[in-house]
């Protein structure tokens, strides 16, 4: 199963001006330029994108029309209307993606020297509330586990992908783009290719050794064993790509009884578990290749809440009646 293109210019700019799409195009090729992940440039022109079908539809203003037509019209005034319309619409979260994604559209601006102050400046970033972290427990790791138990090419495959993701707490990209020379079993290791051109080496233990080992032997023996990915597809000789293990761990998830499986659960899982120990967070940013600390506080107040919920259980708080 092969990756889709995720970002089609052209359907990006659909009915938008022939300026708004010729900053667009224009914008892109400096991200690619820059070597910006495809999911970040297209999270970025998708931002802009429906700013600019916003204003030509849904805006109330007398003067969006002319920001409809030129981004280089947009006044703060439009963008926090934008950005009010996207919390009612859709989220807060949602709100906050698209205000990242513009702030960096009208900083291209700037540099371009098309306008002089980026209508950004003076927007706030949306609040958005504290959601639990959606992690998965051992016990449903252990249930999909077993619904790999086996022999065939799938089974090996498949355990080694969720022991890797359970045990390193990786991108589902990150493992689903694996190469051959990536796997060091010497030093029971693997080499991440993380966002933003970030690289890192990661230990696995024994049980996942194991289950690579096994799985490198069947595939030495599958058809398309000379390509240099590490998955191969159950038939035809063709890679499984990042896209085809999402869709892989879903049936995984049905056929286990697990709901809402994907490769992120084990991402919050590992940091949530690394927290909740007292783990240093210096080492967690490393392991899970974060450049910010946003994340780890973030797992490290989910993890503060499970032990203060086992304490309560453990006193016997509020059973007093």
């Amino acid at each position: 199963m092969t990756d889709m293109a995720l970002l089609d210019l052209n359907k990006l700019t659909t009915d938008l001006s022939s300026t708004w799409a010729g900053y667009l195009r224009d914008w892109d090729r400096t991200l690619r330029a820059g070597n910006y992940p495809e999911t970040t440039r297209y999270n970025y022109l998708l931002a802009a994108a429906q700013l600019a079908r916003y204003l030509a539809e849904h805006s109330p203003d007398p003067d969006a029309a002319d920001a409809a037509e030129d981004p280089t019209e947009v006044t703060r005034g439009h963008a926090e209307a934008f950005q009010a319309w996207m919390i009612e619409t859709r989220s807060a979260s949602t709100a906050l993606n698209k205000h990242k994604g513009l702030q960096q559209f009208f900083k291209w601006l700037l540099t371009e020297e098309d306008i002089d102050r980026s209508p950004m400046d003076r927007v706030r970033q949306p609040k958005t509330p504290q959601k639990l972290i959606p992690i998965i427990r051992d016990e449903d790791t252990k249930k999909l586990l077993d619904a790999c138990k086996g022999k065939t090419f799938p089974h090996l495959r498949d355990e080694a992908i969720i022991r890797l993701y359970y045990n390193t707490g990786a991108r589902l990209s990150e493992v689903g783009n694996l190469l051959l020379d990536d796997v060091d079993l010497n030093t029971e290791s693997v080499h991440y290719h993380g966002k933003g051109a970030k690289d890192r080496r990661v230990r696995f233990g024994p049980k996942t050794a194991r289950a690579i080992s096994r799985y490198l032997r069947a595939r030495g023996k599958h058809k398309g064993s000379e390509l240099p990915d590490l998955w191969l597809a159950d038939r035809g000789g063709r890679r499984l790509a990042a896209n085809g293990i999402k869709i892989r761990l879903k049936r995984l998830g049905l056929a286990a009884g697990v709901a809402n499986v994907h490769a992120h659960r084990w991402r919050h899982n590992f940091a949530h578990e690394w927290k909740r120990a007292g783990g240093n967070t210096g080492d967690l940013m490393l392991l899970l290749g974060w450049t910010s600390e946003d994340m780890p506080r973030h797992y490290g107040a989910s993890a503060a809440a499970e032990r203060a919920q086992e304490i309560q259980v453990q006193l016997g708080i509020g059973e007093g009646v």
